[in-house]
């Protein structure tokens, strides 16, 4: 178990760092388009991902670099891809929103609100048809819910009791609205019960609550149960996107989630690292890990520090790999559209 916490851990500490660095990577124009970052939500990505195998088939949102990090899909071609280079996991044709890597079941990040519900049953039904022993992983927002393909969907996914995991990353905030004023029912969780949907609220900045609540749902998806869905509620530190100040909340409220449990600067100080004021964002589910690590005797102030040094060191190779893949060619994209000329299947 320990070595699991530990995993984790360094897994939210590299998503918190990765994401940082792309943010200073947008400002100075080595990122275009838009881009939205995850701070805040690690622990969601985090402890779900943690709980998965290695063959169930993930489905994300356009904020999926944690994600997609998590998965496995190495840091140099995540970063690579935000860049739009040829390295990148979609050969830089895809860019922040679009990451892919089928080696690894990561079927994509969409960019449309409520479009991953249709993926996400379509490829529960051909398990189902062949009846394996897999899940799919369907992440989305709280902004998603009043889509009709997420209605849809459950419908179909109960009807059809397909592998269905649903996971709700519930930052409170559909872009700059908050749930209460665009949802009569703000409980996202109480909505599955229309459809007999077994459903769950958890605390989304724990990430040992998400992950125990998201393997006890998967072992009911996997034994042939049918669908379940999660609701974690979490915050997300910064605004929906780069192009976003967030402005609309209240400073106190985003100081309320930032020291929620211990600060991350706290253990920080213990492990004697001075960490960036950009990755400073003090409090939530990271730091509150760390010294439970180490107050358990899991992981010594040394051991903390080595971490955090590994993670820099990921975070800049990863930033060295993109900045030196080439631009893709038209060739490149003339020989994606090329592969389905014929409408042949591709997965």
């Amino acid at each position: 178990m320990s070595d699991l916490l530990k995993k984790m851990l360094r897994d939210m500490l590299l998503a918190r760092a990765f994401e940082e660095r792309a943010a200073e990577e947008y400002t100075q124009g080595n990122i275009g388009g838009f881009l939205h970052l995850y701070p805040g939500e690690e622990a969601v990505g985090v402890g779900v991902l943690h709980a998965a195998e290695p063959a169930d088939y993930i489905v994300s949102t356009y904020r999926e670099h944690v994600h997609a990090l998590v998965r496995g899909v190495p840091p140099g071609a995540v970063m690579a891809e935000l860049f739009g280079r040829k390295g990148g996991c979609s050969g830089g044709m895809g860019g922040s929103m679009h990451l892919f890597d089928r080696e690894r079941r990561f079927m994509g990040g969409y960019a449309i609100v409520g479009e991953t519900f249709p993926v996400a049953i379509g490829i529960a039904y051909a398990i189902a048809l062949r009846e394996l022993p897999e899940a799919v992983i369907c992440f989305f927002g709280d902004g998603a819910v009043n889509q009709g393909t997420f209605h849809e969907s459950l419908n179909m996914a109960a009807l059809w009791k397909l592998p269905v995991l649903f996971v709700c990353e519930n930052n409170h905030y559909q872009i700059g609205t908050e749930i209460h004023r665009h949802s009569a029912v703000a409980e996202v969780y109480k909505r599955a019960c229309a459809y007999r949907m077994p459903a769950r609220r958890i605390d989304g900045m724990d990430v040992l609550a998400v992950h125990q609540a998201s393997r006890e749902a998967l072992a009911q998806v996997r034994a042939g149960n049918g669908p379940q869905l999660l609701e974690f509620e979490t915050y997300r530190f910064r605004g929906h996107s780069m192009a976003d100040s967030g402005n609309y909340r209240p400073r106190v409220e985003v100081r309320a989630y930032e020291d929620k449990g211990d600060p991350l600067d706290v253990a920080m100080a213990e492990a004697g690292m001075d960490y960036p004021a950009a990755a400073r964002q003090s409090g939530d589910h990271i730091g509150r890990l760390a010294e439970q690590l180490g107050r358990d005797g899991h992981l010594s102030a040394e051991g903390l520090a080595a971490m955090k040094v590994e993670v820099a060191d990921t975070v800049a190779k990863a930033v060295a790999f993109a900045a030196d893949s080439p631009q893709p060619v038209m060739a490149d994209a003339e020989a994606a559209l090329d592969c389905n000329r014929n409408r042949e299947v591709l997965i």
